[in-house]
């Protein structure tokens, strides 16, 4: 066993932290009865790069139970918990991960991991499959397939396959409806204002907020401030998904516009350059900003800090910038993601349903992967229903089955 963390004698606080979240995951914990009878993944590699807290340890774990020999980073230098890499290592798999990696660190922990000829990538924004295109592409022929966990990640990989550069079919795990559905929506929006409310301490009720984005994501950030008692402000490039947000009683407007009034402004695009240095200096003294996409360029954070005429680093994950004189707006986490880099992830329980998919289309690939043969593949049907048949059998709930004679009338020509 390899391995390169921070500190071994963290593993205690680490294992606390992944047996509350085992105690919360039924349908993962289910899995992982299955899969130490079965051994499906028995003789498999399974490199991941997924944000490196307890949630990720335990699937982690599950798939291990299944036999694979897992090597393990994260998928962001501000979300790996030292403890849980610690934890981790401690109960016997390979971890290349810590918390506050420099650029240089992170990407030399990826090749660590893709350096051990895996089978199976399971990816959250691409950089796996973008370092095993780019510098590694030795380890290419090792890999029967992989899954992708958010919008972003697959972005990339449509970006991939339409250039014919993707060369190992990819699992688009995020489409899932019991991925998308729950964790985009009700992860995202309560797991944005956890890390918001815990990091500021300062009331939402009665202030404005500006969520930039209404996909899946946005829809739950701007469902959880109005519950808050905020006055929500949505821009969006997507007609569509203005239309959306107006019917859904939010006030749609321009960015220039929204930088005018937020007290909080929360980005969930997925693009870059979505808030401006210019933008920023329309804002008031005193807004704070905050990045719920995957990577750290929703908000110039590059031009802000070229732009600033001096920062003060005001409290824990809080950077106030000086954009005019005796103005600032302050930045959540360094821009990164908010809801891992000031607090926890999304609750257990939804993260269960996203990494049972996970762990099901893992299987899925061993099982089928070197028959595929288009490169993106959509989760099957039968995979998005297993978690969600287990999942309502876990809360107790059981719902009506079409008759023979529905199931007639409905596939009628």
């Amino acid at each position: 066993m390899e391995y390169e963390i921070r500190d071994i004698n963290l593993a205690p606080s680490g294992e606390k932290k992944i047996d509350w979240v085992r105690k919360h995951c039924d349908i993962l914990r289910s899995l992982e009865e299955d899969f130490k009878r079965e051994k499906p993944f028995e003789g498999i590699r399974i490199a991941l790069s997924i944000h490196l807290e307890a949630k990720t340890a335990y699937l982690c774990k599950v798939l291990a139970s299944g036999g694979a020999e897992m090597y393990i980073t994260g998928s962001n230098p501000l979300s790996t918990q030292d403890d849980v890499a610690a934890a981790l290592v401690k109960s016997g798999l390979s971890v290349f991960a810590w918390y506050g990696a420099t650029e240089e660190e992170y990407n030399s922990h990826i090749e660590k991991v893709l350096s051990h000829h895996c089978n199976i990538i399971i990816d959250d924004g691409g950089d796996l499959v973008g370092m095993l295109h780019g510098k590694m592409k030795d380890e290419l022929s090792y890999v029967v397939g992989g899954c992708e966990e958010t919008t972003t990640g697959i972005n990339r990989l449509k970006a991939m396959a339409k250039a014919k550069k993707l060369e190992f079919p990819m699992v688009m795990v995020n489409d899932a409806d019991c991925k998308h559905l729950f964790d985009n929506r009700y992860g995202t929006g309560q797991s944005v204002w956890d890390g918001i409310n815990r990091t500021t301490n300062l009331i939402v009720a009665g202030k404005n907020v500006v969520v930039a984005g209404y996909g899946w994501c946005g829809k739950g950030v701007s469902m959880r401030a109005k519950g808050l008692g905020a006055k929500v402000y949505v821009t969006e490039v997507d007609p569509i998904k203005a239309i959306e947000a107006v019917m859904d009683g939010f006030s749609v407007l321009p960015m220039d516009e929204a930088a005018k009034i937020g007290d909080f402004f929360v980005t969930v695009t997925g693009c870059a350059g979505v808030i401006s240095v210019d933008q920023m200096k329309k804002m008031k003294d005193g807004a704070i900003l905050c990045n719920a996409g995957h990577f750290d360029v929703e908000i110039d954070m590059a031009g802000l800090r070229k732009a600033a005429q001096s920062t003060i680093d005001q409290r824990k994950n809080i950077i106030g910038y000086e954009v005019e004189k005796n103005k600032f707006v302050y930045v959540l986490g360094e821009g990164r993601l908010v809801n891992l880099a000031c607090g926890d992830g999304h609750p257990a329980e939804i993260m269960d349903m996203s990494f049972a998919i996970q762990a099901l289309s893992a299987k899925y690939l061993v099982e089928h992967g070197k028959e595929l043969k288009e490169k993106l593949i959509v989760v099957p049907r039968e995979v998005d229903l297993e978690v969600a048949n287990r999942k309502l059998s876990f809360l107790g709930i059981n719902i009506d089955k079409l008759t023979p004679e529905q199931k007639e009338y409905l596939n009628q020509g």
